[in-house]
């Protein structure tokens, strides 16, 4: 079985002397549960592995009782450490602070069991961790899988991967394409929104995020202002609701709307987001065509290359110190934008062969100091080379 590099990450940490709470997040069907699962048949500790995401509610009481049972399963075995993994854990009210209780008590202990927490919803997660956790934590993002980990788990083309995206559930199916478009809509999206979103979260307004999503998925790829955004909503909401649902749907590893580059953090957050699916399997699943349809439309087609070379860059800046952006200025326009201590990556992207100018490339250079300039794509790097590379070799 395909073991992620998170895996690896984890087996490691488990393997130090330091104790410190290991938190996987991000969205559904990203593999953080079979981690754990390959951790449990890799390593020899006694391990305790439940999930809160049952239909039967949970409160801390529960947490106490795994806790416990943890506790003693270690002291039965009369190893040294032992492991314990809370699944779904945001699904708890007030879970952080009976968490730092108990990971307290057992420090003074000098007992030796090792946590792992996994939630599907990293900004309920990420809430949890910096209101009590401070210190004792280590955050490992589980993001939605690279095109190199689809090729080698499922042998998925680079046209396939463009296409169908990064979902390791749902590539079996990708021979049957309405399985796979009933799958991706009814396991994947209305599971994460109403379990994730919904449940977890006060939304006044759900059919406005509903079809904050559809619209989202359908202009992937593209800037649009909040104002537009709500007028092809027709809804009389706000931006600054729209803005939460954005980033609500953004958490929850849907839909991004990604900030314009002006080299000023209050215009960052002031500017019009370029939306942007965190998984190109979403706006396949909502464009309703077939593969071969998408393809023989060139700029259909080109618009789900960016998607996937965005979803890329999005997913592989989680957890590091590199910012994701676009630029927009004079009519002219920079796809994506990636800034690490001031240094700056501009990338354009091309779906054809066609020679073309890039004349927002040209003036976005002007105007701020690009290290350096990529074409993906078209005559410039090949996507499927590009897709492969680490985000932080574009640095190097």
């Amino acid at each position: 079985m395909y073991k992620r590099p998170t895996y690896h990450t984890l087996l490691s940490r488990l393997q130090e002397q330091r104790r410190f709470i290991q938190v996987l997040a991000g969205p559904r069907q990203t593999g953080k549960t079979t981690i754990t699962r390959q951790i449990m048949d890799t390593i020899v500790i006694p391990a305790h592995y439940v999930s809160a995401d049952e239909p039967l509610l949970k409160d801390t009481t529960w947490i106490e009782q795994q806790w416990q049972t943890a506790r003693l399963k270690l002291a039965g075995s009369k190893m040294e450490k032992g492991v314990l993994i809370l699944d779904e854990i945001q699904k708890i009210p007030h879970w952080s602070e009976t968490v730092k209780r108990l990971w307290d008590h057992d420090s003074n202990e000098t007992l030796s069991l090792h946590v792992i927490l996994l939630g599907s919803s990293p900004l309920l997660v990420g809430q949890g961790l910096s209101e009590s956790l401070a210190g004792r934590f280590e955050l490992l993002p589980v993001m939605h899988w690279s095109f190199y980990e689809m090729k080698e788990a499922f042998g998925v083309t680079i046209d396939e991967y463009i296409f169908y995206g990064g979902y390791p559930g749902s590539a079996p199916l990708i021979q049957d394409p309405l399985r796979w478009r009933r799958y991706i809509m009814d396991s994947l999206v209305e599971t994460t929104i109403s379990r994730d979103i919904l449940l977890m979260t006060r939304v006044d307004k759900p059919a406005l995020l509903r079809r904050l999503f559809e619209l989202g998925c359908l202009y992937s790829g593209q800037m649009l202002s909040y104002q537009k955004i709500l007028g092809q909503l027709h809804d009389a909401g706000n931006t600054t609701t729209l803005a939460h649902y954005l980033e609500l749907l953004g958490g929850a590893g849907l839909l991004s709307g990604l900030p314009k580059y002006a080299g000023q953090h209050f215009r960052k957050r002031a500017s019009s987001p370029k939306l942007l699916c965190m998984n190109s399997a979403l706006m396949a699943a909502l464009e309703g065509k077939d593969m071969q349809e998408v393809m023989d439309n060139p700029t259909l087609w080109g618009r789900f290359v960016e998607t996937a070379i965005g979803a890329h860059l999005a997913n592989s800046v989680k957890g590091t110190d590199i910012d994701l952006y676009y630029w927009a200025g004079k009519n002219l326009e920079v796809d994506y934008v990636l800034v690490k201590n001031d240094r700056i990556v501009a990338i354009e992207v091309k779906s054809h062969r066609k020679k073309t100018a890039l004349p927002g490339m040209a003036e976005f250079s002007r105007q701020f100091h690009v290290e350096k300039k990529l074409l993906v794509g078209g005559d410039g790097m090949d996507i499927e080379v590009f897709l492969k590379l680490p985000v932080s070799e574009l640095f190097e």
